[in-house]
């Protein structure tokens, strides 16, 4: 009986199909093509390889994941895809809900350090987002624990604090 080597036991899992997504959208998003990463690596990753690990068809080891990191100028965890369980809410590790729609129009007319604070950290959000609306934005359950922080309130408490300070964006009923 044949030995299956890693790549061949790896090729096509989930886990290995959504790490090859994720570099692919890092490289993306930094607008090189596969062959724009092999020239800057001085072919320390050929093309071929690394549309392979897109692909999901060759498993990246570990040191050579942290050199594309290093080359790509992120943090190793900003390869790897975040946990479908966490991502979905299915996981309870924190009371936090997973997104909360915050009506910002409204906390720019609340006055003290706190809502000052609270506000640029959103406004931060939005232009990372390029979401410009100025009216509502969903904050994510990773955006929460600085929100908490601001609001001097544990993070499980941090949607009940917003909704007592009438801050979380309710949509007007339809008729």
């Amino acid at each position: 009986m044949t030995a299956l080597s890693d790549d061949e036991l790896l090729k096509d899992s989930p886990y290995t199909l959504m790490v090859g997504d994720r570099l692919r959208r890092i490289r993306q998003q930094k607008q090189w093509s596969l062959s724009d990463v092999e020239s800057h690596s001085d072919s320390e990753f050929k093309a071929s390889v690394l549309g392979a690990y897109e692909r999901g068809e060759r498993a990246i080891s570990v040191p050579r994941l942290e050199r594309l990191a290093r080359f790509y100028g992120v943090s190793v965890d900003q390869l790897l895809p975040r946990d479908p369980q966490e991502r979905d809410g299915s996981r309870s590790t924190s009371a936090a809900p997973s997104k909360l729609r915050l009506d910002v129009a409204k906390l720019s007319t609340m006055s003290g350090a706190q809502f000052e604070m609270l506000e640029r950290f959103l406004r931060m959000i939005q232009v990372q987002r390029q979401d410009f609306n100025g009216k509502v934005i969903t904050v994510r359950a990773h955006d929460t624990r600085a929100i908490a922080v601001m609001l001097d309130v544990p993070v499980d408490q941090v949607a009940q604090k917003l909704s007592d300070l009438g801050l979380v964006f309710i949509p007007p009923a339809s008729s």
